[in-house]
């Protein structure tokens, strides 16, 4: 009886570990991006988000023009997606999510900007 209930509870924690580190799938990406970033980036990333009205204090990056977002290294972007805009000298408009996003979710995000804007970016 005992060897049975180890074995159960081994084999819960191991499917427990590999829910914990397995990575972000492309549906999880979309469901981050969607709640964190689109309410000021926008679902297509041109930074026309519902939160963005003509009173607002800057405008959001637009992820889908290569040409800028080609200047920015995938560090660029992860470090201003968890620490805020103000790390990077952008705009306080943007918060930290550091505390919020996982890694994964981050570079998730980071994969999901690329394909938004057809580009690779600099190299670091």
């Amino acid at each position: 009886m005992i060897m049975k209930k180890t074995t159960i509870v081994a084999g819960l924690a191991g499917i427990i570990c590999h829910l914990l580190v397995a990575p972000v799938s492309a549906s999880d990406t979309q469901t981050v991006y969607k709640f964190y970033c689109a309410q000021c980036h926008g679902l297509g990333g041109k930074g026309d988000g519902p939160n963005v009205t003509k009173d607002f204090p800057v405008s959001p990056r637009n992820f889908t023009d290569a040409a800028e977002m080609n200047k920015l290294s995938d560090a660029d972007m992860k470090n201003v997606i968890l620490d805020g805009g103000p790390s990077a000298s952008k705009s306080p408009m943007m918060p930290p999510w550091g505390k919020t996003l996982t890694g994964e979710e981050v570079d998730g995000l980071v994969k999901h900007l690329r394909t938004l804007c057809k580009c690779e970016g600099k190299k670091s």
